[in-house]
């Protein structure tokens, strides 16, 4: 693998289905454009983990190499929640953790992304609390070199991580160097009230709620629902109520930052999506 430019960042790139095998998705990935990519190690609406044995493994990462894909990310389920009221869904919310760490360690993987879950069972107070113990609990005896990254949400109802605020807070609780910091969904921010259209009033009300270099990877998303609507619902890039300009200012932060960008738009135009993000790139170097 070449070794990496900083002055090539943000690498783009898209979530990339594992059908039919994981080791298939560094060439899917590299037959739209992307350079990175993210995925699902299991479905992400619930059932067991899928077996990956040492063979599937080593042809992942050969394939990692043979396509150039710089870097992977593995996405959790959707149903973690460690602040449910009830044990069995907590735990095994613990339980998936950590089998995802394992998994992206078994195939040189840096980072894995969670939400945290919803607060509604056990109140706000109580409900942080408990997803910091849990957390704690995820992560006591952990060895490995792979990181757990906590995602911004669009704050309907009682999710956790709306603020970026209630992601620090959590990170400094937890206190785990396992624990890598955050990744910016760029949709779930304007859905929760961060306005990318006021570029600087908007970078300037993060800079108070979490150091910037916490932020580790940006979901790059455009939105469907307005700002503050707590509303979670992607459009592709420039198509959406962020728009063109904001994602310009956006791609700039991201390069200055060296922090890779993953699209979750629709794949029926992810590739333009790709092309689009990658042009806006390039006028940064001229």
């Amino acid at each position: 693998m070449k070794k990496k430019s900083n002055s090539f960042y943000p690498y783009i790139g898209c979530h990339i289905s594992i059908a039919g095998g994981i080791e298939k998705a560094p060439q899917r990935a590299a037959e739209i454009g992307a350079e990175i990519m993210q995925i699902f190690s299991r479905s992400p609406q619930g059932g067991k983990k899928r077996e990956i044995n040492s063979e599937i493994a080593n042809k992942f990462k050969r394939n990692v190499i043979k396509y150039n894909i710089r870097d992977t990310y593995i996405h959790s389920p959707y149903y973690i929640n460690f602040a449910s009221s009830n044990n069995r869904i907590r735990y095994g919310s613990l339980k998936t953790i950590q089998e995802e760490l394992a998994i992206a360690n078994s195939l040189k993987i840096k980072y894995v992304i969670t939400h945290l879950g919803s607060t509604k069972d056990l109140g706000e107070k109580k409900g942080i609390k408990k997803t910091i113990e849990m957390l704690q609990k995820t992560l006591k005896n952990y060895k490995g070199k792979a990181q757990l990254l906590l995602e911004n949400t669009a704050g309907s109802g009682s999710i956790i991580g709306d603020r970026f605020s209630e992601l620090n807070y959590i990170l400094e609780k937890v206190n785990h160097s396992a624990l890598g910091g955050i990744c910016l969904d760029t949709q779930h921010s304007f859905a929760s009230g961060y306005n990318w259209k006021d570029w600087k009033k908007t970078l300037s009300k993060i800079k108070q709620e979490v150091e910037l270099n916490k932020i580790k990877v940006i979901h790059a998303n455009d939105s469907l629902s307005d700002c503050g609507s707590h509303i979670d619902r992607h459009a592709h890039i420039g198509e959406g109520k962020i728009g063109k300009k904001a994602f310009q200012n956006i791609v700039r932060f991201a390069h200055k930052q060296k922090i890779n960008m993953i699209l979750e738009t629709r794949y029926d135009k992810i590739k333009q999506d790709i092309e689009l993000l990658k042009k806006m790139r390039s006028h940064l170097k001229k």
